[in-house]
């Protein structure tokens, strides 16, 4: 029996996520031939939970230490949630084999629904996309930072108010119920890769590669390929105000749609693009946004 380690981080949602991975691998391969083992590490904005991402590195804190294990052959795989990637892809040597099959992309309330939130209620969110289109929708919102797991955040809805989560992280801890409201596509523009799964092996390891490549559902790497690509022409991370969203439609040809705000959600330019070769769309939409919707001026002011 060939033994596969998946590096991944501690929390209870990480560790859901490599158990899925490996779950659906054993469905897929040959379940006799392959087992595996978690090799936990502890990254960066695992260590420093309370100062907000942007004070610790930006995009890449949940990541760099993860990739690392696969370097030093600690690991075989590595497991993702793929909003946590930087967008230009991670550490020489390394690459994406597999994005299963995307989990709900869409944000949700804990606590209080949109309708029920009374003037000036708090809301509790660390992300500056959530904030703009929240404060675009609903100006006398008040805002406040978080961070930390799940239950850290879930501990934390302000009174009267709410926090703004990933519906696909309650659903894969099994707390679905617990989101007041799941906020509609066009109310909420998610983050890149929000929802979706990616798993790294290192480029030489052929057999790693065979094996994990067989969960890869190639809707879901075409659209996260899209947005991967948006946000790198947009030079940006989860620090800025920026989301983007690929769907494949009935041709088999991918809609992506992209957004870019202000901070304080005065300003919200969303475009959207259609196309077959996913790079192509991504870095298309990106410069639509930044050159012909001033989208360069306000990603300036965020500087």
């Amino acid at each position: 029996m060939t033994r596969l380690r998946i590096a991944t981080r501690g929390s209870e949602l990480a560790l859901v996520q490599a158990a899925l991975v490996a779950e659906a691998v054993t469905l897929s391969a040959r379940p006799s031939a392959i087992s595996f083992e978690l090799v936990v590490v502890e990254t960066a904005g695992d260590v420093q939970r309370e100062r907000p991402i942007g004070e610790i590195g930006g995009q890449g804190v949940f990541v760099k230490e993860v990739e690392q294990a696969l370097l030093e052959e600690r690991a075989d795989l590595a497991v993702h949630s793929a909003k946590d990637l930087p967008s230009v892809s991670g550490a020489d040597g390394l690459c994406i084999v597999a994005v299963p099959e995307r989990g709900d992309p869409r944000d949700a309330l804990v606590g209080l629904p949109m309708g029920e939130l009374g003037p000036g209620a708090r809301v509790a969110s660390g992300a500056p996309r959530r904030r703009a289109q929240l404060a675009w929708l609903r100006p006398d919102l008040r805002f406040q930072e978080l961070r930390g797991n799940i239950a850290t955040r879930l501990a934390k809805v302000p009174e009267g108010g709410a926090v703004v989560v990933a519906y696909a992280a309650l659903q894969r801890l099994g707390l679905a119920e617990m989101a007041a409201e799941v906020l509609s596509l066009s109310t909420m523009m998610p983050q890149v890769g929000q929802g979706a799964l990616a798993v790294q092996c290192r480029a030489g390891d052929l057999f790693t590669a065979e094996v994990i490549a067989l969960i890869d559902h190639e809707d879901s790497h075409r659209c996260l390929d899209a947005e991967r690509a948006f946000l790198a022409e947009l030079g940006g991370g989860c620090e800025l105000p920026v989301g983007a969203h690929g769907v494949v439609v009935a041709d088999g040809s991918l809609e992506l749609e992209g957004l870019v705000a202000s901070p304080d959600g005065l300003v919200l330019l969303r475009r959207a693009l259609h196309g077959t070769e996913p790079v192509e769309i991504g870095r298309a939409l990106a410069k639509e946004l930044l050159e012909r919707c001033g989208g360069a001026e306000i990603l300036l002011g965020t500087a």
